[in-house]
């Protein structure tokens, strides 16, 4: 334990716990339909917003009790950054964002997908996008036929919709 309060790790707690105040405060000014019977607009933000507020209370508790990041000094010196893993995330983000539009959600966050395994190690790019497309795939899938969210669909979404006799939205 440490003689003195780690404020950082205490500023941090509060406003983790913040964040989670006010996602429940605006999980809670969700306007609610009379169609929704069971499970409403507001179930997933009220999840989210009590974690977020749990890990908060968590994190001021640990700061009360002498803090987390005192160990982080010292790993901090251990070594330098990797540029080239810090390259790969940041491609990863702007690949999504120049490719979302003109080529769909799919073929974006396959390439973001593929971008930030080899942020992560990862060497087999085509093994990565053999996972990815149909990850995205089914992703995309399940919001526009599963929560009826339509995000749009791209190159390879209408490709797939006209393979099974549908037309792109």
């Amino acid at each position: 334990m440490t003689s003195r309060m780690p404020l950082p790790d205490l500023f941090a707690g509060l406003a983790v716990l913040g964040f989670g105040l006010i996602g429940l405060w605006q999980a809670w000014a969700i306007p609610v339909s009379p169609l929704h019977a069971q499970v409403g607009p507001k179930a997933i933000p009220y999840v989210v917003a009590a974690g977020l507020t749990a890990l908060g209370a968590g994190l001021v508790g640990a700061a009360l009790r002498g803090g987390w990041s005192h160990g982080i000094e010292e790993l901090a010196g251990a070594a330098p950054p990797n540029r080239r893993a810090l390259g790969f995330l940041f491609a990863g983000l702007l690949a999504n964002l120049v490719l979302i539009g003109p080529a769909g959600f799919s073929i974006a966050a396959s390439v973001q997908f593929v971008l930030v395994a080899a942020a992560f190690g990862s060497r087999s790019m085509a093994r990565d996008l053999l996972i990815a497309l149909p990850l995205t795939l089914l992703a995309w899938f399940l919001f526009v036929q599963g929560l009826g969210v339509n995000i749009g669909a791209g190159l390879l979404e209408g490709f797939i919709l006209r393979l099974l006799g549908q037309e792109p939205v």
